[in-house]
């Protein structure tokens, strides 16, 4: 039996970041679901849609894309673990800063859920400091991102300014 874990996000955009800690996932599970959230909380750049589809065109450049999975979810992350077979949740940690809310997350989940495991990894160096939000940032002063993310979201991101500007 292969082991599935869940990499949920919001993944708005999905970072060099994101994919850094995919990849290191898919190193240390057999099959991962990228798990991309419906949160209607958020004010989201993109539509959940997008979303989903540019973390598949993501996904496709990868080695390993054959054994990654790329889902919209809305509810509680621990019904659809159980709902999927899942093992994990695949977290990412940049800094210590996001340790604090993780470490409540996990243990809440491990509360709902005490057979699932929340496993922290951490990104490469030079992409600590990324994050969905400052990507989206630097994109609203029309700043560079192309070293944040991948081209396909460079792509997205100039279509989202266009529309804005046809807008005005």
């Amino acid at each position: 039996m292969s082991k599935l874990a869940l990499y949920p996000g919001t993944f708005d955009p999905v970072t060099y970041g994101h994919l850094d800690v995919l990849e290191r996932a898919l190193k240390v599970f057999d099959r991962i679901e990228v798990t991309v959230a419906v949160n209607a909380s958020k004010q989201t750049l993109f539509s959940i849609e997008d979303r989903v589809g540019l973390v598949q065109a993501c996904v496709a450049d990868l080695d390993a894309h054959d054994r990654v999975t790329v889902t919209a979810f809305e509810g509680l992350l621990v019904d659809h673990a159980r709902a999927t077979g899942a093992v994990a949740l695949v977290r990412g940690l940049r800094q210590v800063s996001d340790f604090d809310y993780e470490f409540r997350m996990a243990l809440a989940n491990r509360r709902l859920h005490p057979e699932l495991q929340t496993v922290f990894l951490m990104p490469a160096e030079d992409h600590t400091f990324v994050a969905a939000s400052i990507v989206r940032e630097i994109h609203r002063w029309g700043g560079d991102v192309s070293s944040f993310v991948p081209p396909v979201v460079v792509e997205a991101l100039a279509g989202l300014r266009e529309r804005d500007v046809e807008a005005d």
